[in-house]
């Protein structure tokens, strides 16, 4: 579920995250999820500071990415991973996808300088999307999305975060550049919107997410803007009574409430979750709650039977020029 180097000063991708989180084990049930599930699933990973989290429905467990080595991992719900993916598909992985309907899972790969195969030919120039069989780990597509056709006049990308429409697209947000990319289920890139609004000097695009009422809804890390974006490439901004600076992962629940993680790691944001609703087809929203996140460095949530949980990976420690392979899922 992040754009500078980290030796300057943001990881980015808002792609988030000095304090550690506390590790709380143990299982606690919770009303409305019943028993069974922890409120704290933490582990330890050699892929260290997972930056994107899914649920797999098939597997019930979630799925992570890494920001050092790229690969990506099962973690059930007592914290131990193991890795699915062995042969990552880029120097960092961010947004992960888990589409069951089609047997897929959807990552963005890019290099914002911090990956242990980071280079200067590949840094904030690797930017695409790798789809999985979601059963075998077996590579179906890699879709390059930093190519001269899609951005013709160059600079610096790193694709972030994706959502799935009902037809299997893909959309895609580069917190570095000015487009949001539209991928079909054969693979093939397009550029769904480019816009000077989309565009930043830091981190840009971040989260994004799709309404089966047919649009998208995607925010901007540095400004807190959020946008409604249809498929034709219009772009309008949500109405919010205040901007959700720092925005990282979105979530859309069933009963059309966006669930929202901001952080503090390259924007003068606040860490927390808040939960918004529209009565409009979200040309406005307004905000039902919003919990200050008491975690270090939440940067997206996966929606699951079990309850939203948000996750950290110790991203936070990574900017700060130290060393973990702790990673925490909050339920929310």
């Amino acid at each position: 579920m992040m754009f500078r180097r980290i030796a300057t000063v943001v990881a980015v991708l808002a792609s988030a995250f000095a304090v550690p989180a506390p590790a709380v084990a143990g299982v606690v049930g919770v009303t409305g999820y019943g028993s069974g599930w922890p409120d704290v699933v933490s582990g330890v990973t050699a892929d260290r500071y997972p930056e994107g989290v899914t649920w797999d429905p098939t597997r019930q467990t979630f799925l992570v990415g890494s920001i050092a080595t790229g690969r990506i991992d099962v973690v059930d719900r007592a914290g131990h991973p193991r890795t699915f993916i062995e042969q990552a598909p880029g120097v960092s992985t961010f947004g992960l996808h888990v589409d069951a309907r089609r047997n897929r899972l959807l990552v963005t790969y890019a290099d914002i300088g911090n990956g242990e195969r980071s280079s200067p030919a590949t840094a904030f120039n690797q930017s695409g999307v790798a789809i999985y069989n979601l059963r075998t780990g077996r590579l179906q597509h890699r879709v390059d999305l930093n190519t001269a056709a899609l951005n013709p006049a160059g600079g610096r990308h790193g694709a972030n975060d994706l959502a799935i429409d009902g037809a299997g697209n893909a959309y895609v947000t580069d917190p570095a550049g000015d487009a949001i990319y539209r991928i079909t289920p054969a693979g093939r890139a397009s550029v769904l919107v480019r816009d000077p609004r989309l565009q930043s000097a830091t981190i840009g695009m971040n989260g994004i997410v799709w309404d089966p009422a047919g649009y998208l809804l995607a925010v901007r890390y540095d400004s807190g803007t959020l946008y409604r974006i249809s498929l034709r490439g219009g772009i309008t901004e949500v109405r919010l009574a205040r901007p959700l600076v720092g925005g990282d992962g979105l979530a859309f629940t069933a009963d059309r409430k966006l669930i929202a993680v901001t952080n503090k790691l390259g924007a003068a944001g606040n860490e927390a979750v808040t939960v918004l609703r529209s009565t409009d087809g979200y040309r406005s929203a307004d905000v039902i709650t919003s919990k200050a996140w008491p975690f270090a460095g939440p940067t997206t949530m996966t929606l699951t039977p079990h309850g939203p949980y948000v996750l950290s990976g110790r991203i936070d420690v990574l900017l700060a020029g130290r060393n973990s392979n702790e990673f925490e899922l909050h339920r929310f």
